[in-house]
């Protein structure tokens, strides 16, 4: 493991919320939620995705790779296989990744043209 190597497999986000509406020019400022990936170590990061939600069945996996030594940030927007993540919806998601990675959440909530942005660490849980 590198140096650098830094991070959990497995990462929990118990909040998500697509808002299906936004105000301002897009992609910029389209509602999304993201997640942001750190690998810091000397090989690749294999991710799965797989989203819950309140009043339907699981989804996923959403396969991501993030480079050895690089940051990926992925819109849950542009999430399409095996299927988009629906709008207006709430919804949790579990992430899994064959080496240690950092994971970051973010809303971007663009529904008014008083922007609201969060963003915090995921939930790193126990290997």
């Amino acid at each position: 493991m590198s140096q650098f190597a830094v991070g959990r497999k497995r990462w929990a986000i118990a909040e998500g919320y697509i808002p299906g509406q936004s105000h301002g020019p897009e992609p910029e400022m389209e509602s999304h939620e993201a997640a942001c990936f750190l690998n810091a170590a000397e090989t690749d990061a294999h991710i799965l995705i797989t989203v819950f939600f309140e009043k339907r069945e699981p989804v996923g996996p959403y396969r991501l790779t993030v480079p050895a030594r690089r940051t990926l940030h992925v819109r849950f927007n542009n999430l399409t296989d095996p299927e988009p993540i629906p709008r207006d919806t709430p919804y949790a998601s579990l992430i899994e990744s064959d080496v240690p990675v950092v994971v970051q959440h973010t809303r971007l909530d663009s529904r008014q043209s008083a922007n609201a942005l969060l963003s915090t660490v995921a939930f790193p849980c126990n290997e």
